[in-house]
């Protein structure tokens, strides 16, 4: 059986979320409940934080898109920092890079654009 633990913390401006061990179909549910929790702010910006992530599959990858989506359509975003690994690649061959723009360090990641 796989595990994946996850830390939310709040950052002033931001939450960010902590992924340990492997993101497959059957530890994704937590995560998309914790995005669920964290899409109620206004904007809801969230950087995710995957150094620490394992392994990563489809369903995996489905969920921090859809989480994605959601906080972008709500106005905030989702960034992932930390990308290594099975994540780089399934970002890589499914052409997702532009999507989750590689950002070095949390402070850069934290810093989302003022209104337009």
């Amino acid at each position: 059986m796989t595990e994946l633990a996850i830390t939310v913390r709040q950052r002033p401006g931001f939450h960010l979320v902590q992924l340990e061990g492997e993101l497959d179909s059957t530890t994704q549910l937590p995560l998309r409940q914790a995005f669920n929790e964290l899409l109620t702010e206004a904007p809801p910006k969230i950087v995710v934080d995957a150094a620490r992530l394992a392994f990563c599959d489809s369903s995996g990858l489905w969920t921090l898109i859809t989480g994605q989506r959601e906080a972008e359509g709500r106005g905030g975003g989702l960034r992932l920092i930390g990308v290594h690994g099975p994540l780089a690649r399934l970002l890589s061959v499914t052409r997702l890079v532009d999507m989750f723009p590689s950002y070095a360090s949390l402070d850069q990641a934290a810093h989302w654009p003022g209104p337009r």
